[in-house]
């Protein structure tokens, strides 16, 4: 297979030729063999779009092929939404010709919507590599809510975005992450309640049993006078599962401003936690490790991003008040 990129940027040609195993096999199948690197709805559109031919030709996607065609193909891209490129600083954790993986801060959107338009972490990254415009979203194939922190991962090919995709929905992609929540947990646990949307604020997410499927699992880390510090990790990955589930066993996470309700002192707190837990006002929630096999050679790779000074602090504060009981 030979691929060559056409002198404007947003246009790649590609040329193959139809294998002696491939004889007998549908158009379409034998294309999506050879360009496994796009999905089959990417090359079904192609071939609507005459953008494929086999031997010189335009043709359907139901015809048989015998072996020895000549395919040409050329894969447009069009830049998916009119996100503009933004300087903003981004906290690289790991990054090759397929993948970045950044650590987002709290404060940070992940992609525009209304009330977002710009200042997002999408934003971002078209200022760190323009050519992200052909990708959905500039390569975000998952996100993480305005105020967690941690790691993301964002595809920079059509072969890495189809694979992290497909990684995802199969749940190979494994996400741990750190979070300090109200009331002390006496043993780990898992909370398997489907989440939708809320019945009466449809801003917010609820355990609702018409809702999606929806596991999450968590471990004590410590426990202290009136919190418990966690791992939690995730088999799905719905909106604001986490804070959902937990605040659904009564376990919300600390400063969450959706699900945690009115601001909880412990009697009895040190000045300095009590003055901490009144300005702490994001989730207590960070993504603190992810793991994938990588898009182009099959590795699995794992990176692990620090917790937030705030955190820390939040820990520290929480010991500190236990000791002084």
């Amino acid at each position: 297979m030979v691929s060559e990129q056409s002198s404007t940027q947003h246009i790649e040609h590609f040329s193959a030729q139809i294998q002696t195993k491939q004889a007998g096999m549908r158009f379409d199948q034998a294309l999506a063999e050879l360009f496994s690197d796009f999905s089959r709805s990417r090359l079904q559109q192609a071939i609507k779009n005459n953008q494929v031919t086999l031997n010189g030709k335009p043709c359907k996607a139901k015809i048989k092929v015998f072996g020895g065609e000549k395919i040409e193909l050329d894969i447009v891209h069009v830049p998916h939404d009119d996100a503009k490129a933004e300087p903003i600083a981004l906290d690289i954790i790991y990054e090759d010709d397929s993948i970045l993986l950044v650590n987002k801060p709290a404060k940070l959107v992940v992609h525009p919507a209304a009330g977002n338009p710009d200042g997002t972490l999408q934003n971002a990254l078209l200022y760190h590599q323009a050519d992200l415009a052909r990708l959905p979203r500039a390569g975000i194939v998952h996100r993480l809510d305005k105020d967690t922190t941690g790691l993301l991962v964002i595809a920079k090919s059509e072969k890495a975005h189809k694979s992290l995709v497909e990684q995802l929905q199969a749940r190979t992609i494994k996400r741990e992450y750190r979070a300090v929540c109200h009331g002390v947990l006496t043993a780990g646990g898992s909370v398997d309640t489907p989440i939708g949307r809320h019945p009466k604020n449809r801003i917010k997410m609820a355990v609702n049993y018409s809702g999606k499927e929806a596991m999450t699992h968590y471990r004590i880390k410590d426990r202290y006078f009136a919190h418990s510090y966690l791992q939690v990790n995730l088999e799905t990955g719905r909106t604001h599962q986490i804070r959902v589930h937990l605040a659904s066993i009564r376990h919300a996470l600390v400063g969450d401003p959706t699900y945690g309700g009115r601001l909880r002192i412990p009697a009895g707190a040190t000045d300095e936690l009590s003055q901490f837990l009144r300005q702490f006002s994001r989730q207590a929630l960070h993504a603190r490790k992810l793991a994938l096999n990588h898009p182009e050679t099959g590795e699995l790779m794992e990176w692990q991003a620090p917790l937030p000074a705030d955190m820390i602090k939040l820990i520290q504060l929480l010991k500190d008040d236990l000791q002084q009981r």
